[in-house]
């Protein structure tokens, strides 16, 4: 069964927070698109239009000196974890103050000093980086818990299951966050695997396994902070399934005419943006005027990110070979 959220309340400020973070995605990504469209954005683009609940409320749910790893879609994780959005532009406009000098762009992004592991051209990669880090963790003594994103794609790859059976047998403080959108690129789950059902992977090795509805970033956020309190008790890892469906193709230029449009307007119609809207009003009860302006405020933040980032210099050749040889 879908965990669905209980109506007990966060706090006014947690609302808040899960409503500026979803809006301020969905403008990245957005305003991102049309950056791309104008030349400005070189290589891949994978918006994450569509999933903006389960990166919201996942990283709403962590505290400092948590960790998170990333996935090729990965603007809204390392938003949803408080990334500058002027280096984050500055990194996909390939300008040298952004978060990798430029060298990242849109699928490399990190930021280690703040426990960002980093975004991953590789599916399934930043699963072992982030049992890695958990293991780290463990031998320091800490009780920082480490989010690992990645796929219904990833979920078959090997280092999948090997890195969570790892997790299990040293019982990590490691919370594995499978994004189901539904689709590997262009094929759907259901062609890849007879059990759809991914969380059961999960108890089929002892671990504690969840599905969430991932377009409730509020039901993200309270299975969130369960599941890293359960972590932190010494119990981990645990696993959540968070269903979803992306708003268009895999990438910018992948039309995605392979998503039934009876399937896409079902979810478009629960908009994850929107119930983090409506749960900041009713919830929350704020008014229009104070999201208005928090909608405005989230779009100028955006719109100086670019002044910035275009003001900035650009990597030269001289100074990537001197990146490259020094790293």
């Amino acid at each position: 069964m879908i965990q669905e959220t209980g109506r007990n309340a966060p706090s006014r400020e947690v609302l808040e927070k899960i409503f500026r973070t979803a809006w301020k995605i969905r403008v990245f990504e957005t305003e991102g698109i049309k950056l791309y469209r104008q030349g400005l954005i070189r290589g891949y683009f994978h918006p994450y239009l569509g999933q903006e609940g389960i990166a919201t409320g996942v990283c709403a749910g962590l505290k400092e000196g948590d960790y998170i790893a990333s996935t090729h879609r990965g603007h809204g994780h390392c938003i949803a974890w408080g990334a500058d959005v002027k280096k984050m532009v500055a990194e996909l406009l390939q300008k040298e103050t952004g978060y990798c000098k430029g060298y990242g762009g849109s699928m490399h992004i990190a930021d280690i000093s703040v426990g960002n592991l980093g975004a991953n051209g590789i599916v399934g990669a930043g699963i072992p980086l982030g049992v890695g880090a958990a293991l780290a963790n463990q031998i320091r003594g800490s009780d920082a818990v480490t989010v690992t994103f990645t796929s219904d794609g990833a979920s078959n790859n090997g280092t999948f299951m090997e890195s969570l059976n790892l997790a299990a047998i040293w019982d990590l403080n490691f919370i594995l966050v499978i994004e189901n959108n539904q689709y590997a690129v262009s094929t759907s789950i259901g062609e890849s695997t007879r059990e759809t059902d991914l969380y059961k992977r999960g108890t089929a090795i002892g671990v504690e396994s969840h599905l969430v509805d991932g377009n409730d970033p509020v039901a993200v956020y309270e299975l969130t902070r369960q599941a890293a309190e359960t972590c932190r008790k010494g119990k981990g890892p645990v696993l959540i399934e968070a269903r979803t469906y992306r708003h268009m193709g895999h990438h910018v230029n992948d039309p995605g005419k392979y998503m039934p449009e009876d399937k896409l307007a079902y979810y478009k119609a629960r908009d994850p943006v929107d119930r983090a809207r409506a749960a900041f009003r009713d919830m929350g009860v704020a008014t229009e005027a104070e999201i208005a302006a928090i909608e405005a405020e989230v779009s100028k933040e955006f719109e100086d990110a670019v002044a910035f980032s275009m003001a900035s210099g650009e990597v030269t050749p001289a100074q990537f070979r001197e990146f490259a040889v020094g790293y």
